[in-house]
């Protein structure tokens, strides 16, 4: 967050009302594009964010989307492929619209073609794409206000996001995380790497070359680098390029950026396009979707993957511990006296049971209850909190994020008064144990969809929830408790991106870092769909409120 620390615009600026106007010639793509011989259609779209997005410097956006079509001349229009570019107000892709409507030409040209091809370009980066495609399948399901469509071709089999900086590339690097940690089937990729070995392009992944001998040490630690950066950033649940919005539609798609750096070997946009025309071509013979190969996997390499049957018992050992956890508290709940009864053996009894699950009912309610003030309140707050201190609405949402975060500490003292203050042991082992399922289910869940985010909540969650209780040393459990928080976690994930990427930050730079992926966490949620934000908010935070709640029992 910029603000934060410029107190001067914090007194007086606000952010932009409306976004810049981007450099997209709209009436020139469409005057191209039916000389080259497409079906030229525009689309315009507009969308109020939640809240001003400091890092474009927008609030209300509008703009509008050229897209042509290649009809197969041998083929009903009942299937489709699309080369897209997203264009942004710094115009950095202008490359890559002039290589979109060189391969048009080229297309065009071609016989051979069986499927439509849709020749895309977006304006405003992701919110285009997200609007055409809202608009191409008919859904809304972001609140974007766009036109409808006035031509589709057919169902789209795959697509390919294009962005260049320059007009020379020293290697292309594919993307492949995408909106809440899909992924695309894993022949997209191989088909990509394939094509780039014939053209003697180099490519990469993670923007890092791929480890050359796995003999020695150096390469399976360089595979590890970056195998734990793809972790990262698919446990982000953010799109990292215009495809992570056409896998939300069962669409396969990558997104390719030419990388220009010091390397002595360049490639110029011809070797790019024959790789590009080489997978539409083989693309283009697909009598199926894409489903042969791995939808689940983690690359440590471009060419290596490991399978979701390798990495997901890893997940699996961690819930474990969960489980016998549970189960030896169940246990423990055996040969304890009832409260009022006889001493001597009772009934057998689990802890819930002994200590009455009305009991229970308090320290639940109110940790729910502070998890859905800290998913409601920051957005809605905005402005009050704007008018009545000398921040902006983005800086606003994020310290009232803050605050309610750091209000949740005080939950012990409140939940006490309304706790019954018999069988105090059973009170803090049953709350335990209904924390100890919430948490299980909810990383069970979280594992299978993103797994990714489930091994990293779980590994840093799970130690320090088995062993909270209210003895022994208080203090040493609350400093883990706190390390081991769902803000400490991505905190700490932010140090380690910058780690592994060999930029590290400074702690001024990583808390500004963590404050502006507080912000964007919380608009991608309510702008695209990203589903990181009401995870923690409205379940994991909830959940460490009930440990916090186990150590201070009284």
């Amino acid at each position: 967050m910029g603000l934060l620390s410029d107190p001067v615009r914090r007194r007086g600026a606000r952010p932009p009302r409306a976004a810049p106007q981007t450099a997209l010639p709209v009436a020139w793509l469409e005057r191209t594009m039916r000389a080259v011989g497409l079906e030229v259609h525009t689309q315009s779209f507009s969308r109020k964010l939640p809240f001003p997005d400091e890092t474009h410097e927008r609030y209300i956006v509008s703009g509008t989307n050229v897209y042509g079509i290649l009809r197969a001349p041998r083929a009903a229009s009942t299937e489709s492929l699309v080369l897209t570019v997203p264009c942004g107000s710094d115009s950095t892709n202008s490359q890559a619209v002039g290589l979109l409507l060189a391969l048009a030409a080229h297309f065009r040209g071609q016989i051979y073609w069986a499927k439509d091809i849709i020749f895309l370009v977006t304006e405003h980066d992701l919110l285009g794409t997200e609007a055409w495609l809202e608009a191409y399948h008919d859904v809304n399901v972001t609140g974007m206000q766009s036109s409808p469509l006035q031509g589709r071709a057919g169902a789209i089999q795959a697509a390919v996001a294009l962005e260049l900086s320059s007009d020379m590339v020293t290697s292309l690097d594919v993307a492949v995380e995408g909106l809440n940690g899909q992924l695309p089937n894993l022949d997209l990729l191989n088909l990509f790497q394939t094509f780039c070995q014939k053209g003697g392009l180099l490519c990469t992944l993670q923007g890092k070359l791929q480890p050359q001998d796995w003999t020695s040490l150096d390469g399976p630690l360089q595979g590890l680098q970056m195998l734990l950066l793809m972790v990262l950033r698919q446990a982000s649940g953010r799109p990292h390029g215009s495809h992570g919005l056409f896998l939300r539609y069962r669409v396969e798609a990558l997104t390719l950026r030419g990388i220009n750096s010091f390397r002595q070997y360049k490639y110029d946009l011809v070797a790019v396009g024959k790789a590009l025309e080489g997978m539409f071509r083989k693309l283009n013979h697909l009598l199926e979707r894409l489903h042969q190969s791995f939808f689940l996997y983690l690359l440590p390499a471009i060419s290596r993957f490991v399978s979701i049957g390798l990495y997901m018992p890893a997940a699996g050992f961690l819930l474990l511990v969960l489980g016998l956890k549970i189960s030896s508290l169940h246990e423990a709940g055996v040969g304890l006296e009832e409260p009022g009864g006889s001493p001597g053996p009772s009934v057998p009894l689990p802890p819930a049971q002994g200590m009455g699950l009305a009991s229970l009912v308090a320290p639940l309610l109110i940790s729910q209850a502070m998890g859905l003030a800290l998913y409601v309140l920051p957005v809605l707050g905005q402005h009050v909190a704007a008018q009545h201190f000398p921040v902006a609405e983005a800086e606003a949402v994020v310290l009232t994020l803050l605050a309610i975060y750091a209000a949740g500490l005080a939950l012990p003292h409140n939940t006490h008064r309304v706790v019954s203050t018999q069988a105090p042991d059973r009170g803090w082992m049953a709350l335990k144990l209904v924390a100890l399922i919430y948490l299980a289910l909810q990383l069970g869940c979280i594992a299978l969809t993103n797994f990714s985010l489930g091994f990293l909540l779980a590994a840093t969650m799970v130690p320090a929830a088995a062993l909270a209780k209210p003895h022994g040393s208080r203090t040493l459990y609350a400093a883990l408790l706190v390390l081991t928080s769902p803000a400490a976690t991505l905190l700490g994930s932010l140090f380690l991106w910058r780690e592994l990427q060999e930029a590290p930050l400074s702690l001024a730079e990583g808390w500004q870092l963590f404050l502006a992926a507080l912000a964007q966490g919380v608009l991608e949620h309510h702008t695209y769909g990203a589903l990181l934000f009401p995870l923690l908010s409205l379940g994991l935070y909830p959940c460490w409120l009930l440990f916090w709640n186990v150590l201070f029992w009284k």
